[in-house]
């Protein structure tokens, strides 16, 4: 009775379409590398603004995807990955934008 009850906590504990916020900073981080790598900032930008601007634009590529109807919640990593990327990019674009810098 204790192991099934055990690995019913397991099983109720992994669920792997949601995310974490160890795994947010993780993600945000690599995001935000990636996206200052495409965009050309990446030489003014270092660890934990990379990692900022990957969670900054995690979060605001999940509210334009859920704002065009596409379920976000249920996504895991790889498309928090993705969206992340994606937001973070826009988020580098418009901060060019405002700043007038070329990269």
């Amino acid at each position: 009775m204790i192991t099934q009850y055990a690995d019913a906590l397991i099983a109720a504990s992994f669920t792997p379409d949601k995310v974490g916020w160890i795994g947010w900073i993780v993600i945000g981080g690599l995001a935000g590398w990636i996206a200052s790598k495409f965009m050309g900032t990446d030489k003014q930008m270092g660890f934990i603004l990379n990692v900022v601007v990957g969670i900054i634009g995690g979060v605001a590529g999940g509210f334009i995807l859920t704002k065009l109807g596409i379920d976000v919640k249920g996504g895991g990593y790889w498309f928090t990955f993705f969206t992340a990327v994606a937001g973070a990019c826009i988020l580098l674009f418009i901060v060019k934008l405002v700043t007038g810098r070329k990269g």
